[in-house]
């Protein structure tokens, strides 16, 4: 009688750029991460393609992977599309890696049950995590089962997936320093103020040491770094709540004072729908029907976007949840991730950082910036802080040393141009550097004057062009400068040069990408379809490149 034996199955086709070995190892670890969802399924005969299965989230399949695209327009646009591909256009769009992902490697870490979180996306905030949750039972009923994955960074192809993530497998956190999940302990070293006197802003170089932490970056990646809320501000709330701050909480962070949980584990910026149901539960009347209509996400008041923690319990004064309740319905504090403006060959054993001091009033009452001012003043010399690497995703200097470079870093834009130049100047590298630097007034807003003039007397910066936008009757930004300069910023880019813009997602980048494709146009003599199909030319061949917030 002959035995019927089963092919073992294939996922990973033959065309697949792998060895026989390789493919056979892909195919064990696909069928182990996606399991019961397999079962049943065809084995493949040698040379025949898998079906598809559900589309996954990818970059280069997604015409809403825009920041400034709103986000009822970006789910419009994926309507059609699978779930993991909704939850993508649910992400705020930077690539920011902030949450410890791209944005399509987030929403791909969701589909595929490898990640339960839903509240990673600081850019996104609130109004991602709504919609995150509005499509887990859209995703449930698409996903595969992975039962016991552990969470894990996917990469952006399934084969990177399995290449990068099986290594690891069964690993809870990466190493330490090289994710959220495991940050290792730097020391602060020193703050420096980049203003002038008479500058409206507040930005300090900031130098962190990073002797015995194991890090090791590159010029473009990030530092992603642990704050502490203002004491003042816990104090507040504690007060406010009618609790002792010695109280000793179990939280899912530990046992820890209410002052301790405060200070360091949770979030006490915009208040989470969760609190806003805990409130409704402790109220009645118009007043309880005004917190349901805040957790639902609606603003009967028009005053939700400036509704902390603080704020929300001012707003319902006879609602006064006890102390573990109250931590319960917080959200965890965010690490804050901030671009490296220091070069390792240049500054080694230390990373610098270029920071924005975020202060504002609002009804008579200071709001403070958590990371920022933690950076900027609360933090003494020699004190600890908890960091660890983000590695740049597509952003960094070119292979060749040989190849030109134009930067275009406005404000805190300045920060990973400040580490390219420093590192080209370290390994003498012959290539062309031009950036594009502007804030408001060049008197008090030159960031790191004397450094740039020095590197430009040296030869280092080839051209630097400035922009002030409150010096003189006409504001002019970075954007006015390149079509200044639109002539020899196209001859820069025929000979080869990549383009870097670093800043915010939402108006400097556009008006940055918007100008290119006017140059392009106009010096280029391209029709606009063409301007635009040259930019998207650049960004797919990795010429152009944005770190964006």
């Amino acid at each position: 009688m002959t035995q019927h034996v089963t092919p073992p199955l294939v996922l990973i086709p033959e065309s697949a750029p792998f060895t026989a070995d390789q493919r056979a190892w892909l195919s064990g670890y696909f069928a182990a991460l996606l399991g019961p969802a397999l079962e049943g399924a065809t084995a493949l005969a040698p040379g025949e393609v898998p079906a598809a299965g559900p589309a996954l989230a990818d970059n280069g399949d997604a015409p809403w992977h825009d920041p400034s695209i709103p986000l009822g327009d970006r789910m419009a646009m994926a309507t059609e599309r699978s779930a993991a591909q909704k939850l993508m256009a649910a992400m705020a769009q930077q690539d920011c890696g902030q949450c410890g992902y791209t944005c399509a490697d987030y929403a791909n870490a969701i589909f595929l049950r490898k990640e339960e979180r839903l509240n990673l996306c600081q850019p996104g905030g609130k109004e991602t995590l709504r919609m995150l949750k509005k499509l887990e039972v859209e995703v449930a009923g698409a996903a595969p089962a992975a039962p016991g994955a552990q969470a894990a960074p996917a990469a952006p192809a399934a084969a990177a997936i399995a290449a990068e993530a099986a290594p690891a497998a069964g690993a809870a956190t990466g190493p330490c320093g090289y994710c959220r999940e495991n940050p290792a302990e730097a020391v602060f070293l020193s703050r420096r103020r980049l203003n002038a006197p008479g500058g409206e802003k507040e930005t300090w170089h900031i130098e962190i040491d990073l002797a015995g932490t194991g890090i090791d970056y590159a010029v473009g990646d990030s530092l992603g770094l642990f704050p502490a809320n203002a004491p003042a501000l816990v104090d507040t709330v504690i007060a406010e709540l009618g609790a002792r701050p010695e109280r000793v909480v179990a939280t899912r962070f530990g046992e820890a004072t209410l002052r301790d949980h405060l200070l360091g584990h949770y979030a006490l910026g915009a208040a989470p729908d969760g609190l806003f149901q805990l409130l409704s539960l402790l109220t009645s009347g118009p007043a309880r029907r005004k917190a349901q209509a805040l957790a639902a996400g609606e603003d009967p008041d028009g005053d939700l976007a400036h509704l902390d923690v603080l704020a929300a319990l001012h707003k319902f004064p006879g609602a006064r949840p006890d102390a573990e309740v109250f931590l319960e319905a917080l959200d965890g504090l965010q690490p804050r991730l901030y671009s490296i403006s220091s070069s390792p060959k240049a500054d080694p054993g230390r990373v610098s950082l270029t920071v924005d001091a975020v202060r504002y009033s609002h009804r008579s009452r200071l709001r403070l910036g958590v990371a920022s001012t933690h950076l900027g003043e609360r933090l003494a010399e020699a004190a600890k802080v908890r960091v660890y690497l983000q590695k740049a995703h597509g952003f960094g200097l070119p292979d060749d040393p040989g190849t030109p470079i134009i930067m275009v870093g406005p404000g805190t834009g300045i920060a990973p141009f400040r580490a390219f130049l420093r590192e080209r100047a370290a390994v003498k590298a012959p290539g062309r550097n031009w950036l594009f630097f502007g804030h408001q007034r060049q008197a008090s807003d030159f960031f790191y004057r004397d450094e740039l003039n020095g590197l430009k007397e040296a030869g280092i910066l080839t051209r630097l062009s400035l922009a002030w936008s409150r010096d003189g009757g006409e504001k002019t930004y970075v954007q006015d400068r390149m079509r200044e300069n639109g002539r020899e910023v196209w001859r820069w880019l025929e000979e080869g040069a990549h383009f870097y813009v670093c800043g915010d997602a939402k108006r400097m980048a556009k008006d940055v990408e918007r100008a290119l494709i006017d140059i392009a146009a106009k010096e280029g003599g391209r029709s606009p379809d063409d301007a635009v199909a040259y930019l998207a030319a650049l960004k797919k061949a990795g010429r152009y490149q944005a770190d964006v917030y």
